[in-house]
Order: C-alpha cells, then structure tokens, then sequence
C-alpha cells in the first residue's frame, strides 16, 4: 500500500503536515529582520547556516489570529519550488505516513482562495491532516514573493 510520510506541525489547534522530502530542517523560532514593503504575510529574513531565508507566518496566509510565539513555535525551512522558506508554526509535533487511501481531495471543504495551498486532507490516527504544497504557496504569492 502506498503512503506519503509528513511532517506534522499545528496552526491553533488544527493540524496540518508537508511533505518530509520538502523539510529542510526543523529549528526553533528565531526573530526575523523585517525588510520594507513585503506582503503582510512576509514576517522577515532570517541568516540561517549562512542562507538568507524568507519566513512566512502561515497565520496571516490562513487569516488566523495573530499569535506571539511562545516556547513551542518552531521555523520549518522548506524547499518550496526553487527557492527556500521558513514557516513559523506554533510546533512541529511529528513525522507520520499517511496511507494514500486515507487521503481525500480538498476541492469540496476549501475556499477557492486556498483551494492550492491545500493539496488533500489526510485521516491517520483520528485526527485530520491538512496536507500543504508548498510550491503553490510560492506560486500564488509569486510577485509577492518577488520582494522578499
């Protein structure tokens, strides 16, 4: 049986997961250095290991409430189309395989607006799993992304 193993991170309470060959490294959260007229969603830059890395506050691209970040926020660096990104969650919980039967399109729950931001809702032990492609996260944003 086929499957796909994620990295599992929580946004508020939900739980959302992104595909592990796209995680660079897992790290705890680092302010960022805020860098003039970049989308709102852009929280900054970071020096990481020598890279400049744009971090992205995935509250603001979901439109939760804004949150400080507190003992268990986490930056994800992930490779996201040709480029690298941080994304802050609020913790980085596990690493799970998903069985690809337990995967569901998310054309029919999702707003039109994130529809591609989402690339399934996964089901594995009871909870639901919205699983990112981050790619069209640079993608849907791409001038945006330009300024970073």
């Amino acid at each position: 049986m086929a499957s796909i193993q994620v990295v599992v991170f929580k946004l508020d309470n939900e739980f959302y997961g992104v595909d592990i060959t796209k995680v660079r490294e897992i790290g705890p959260y680092i302010e960022s250095v805020k860098v003039p007229n970049t989308p709102e969603f852009v929280e900054g830059i970071i020096n990481f290991r020598g890279d400049i890395i744009p971090i992205i506050n995935l509250r603001k691209v979901f439109m939760l409430e804004d949150s400080k970040a507190v003992k268990g926020t986490r930056i994800i660096i992930v490779n996201a189309g040709n480029r690298q990104l941080g994304i802050i969650v609020d913790e980085a919980s596990e690493v799970l395989y998903i069985n690809n039967d337990n995967i569901e399109s998310s054309a029919k729950i999702v707003t039109e607006t994130k529809k591609r931001l989402i690339s399934g809702i996964g089901k594995e032990q009871g909870r639901i799993i919205m699983l990112l492609d981050l790619s069209e996260l640079v993608n849907e944003n791409s001038d945006d992304m330009e300024a970073v």
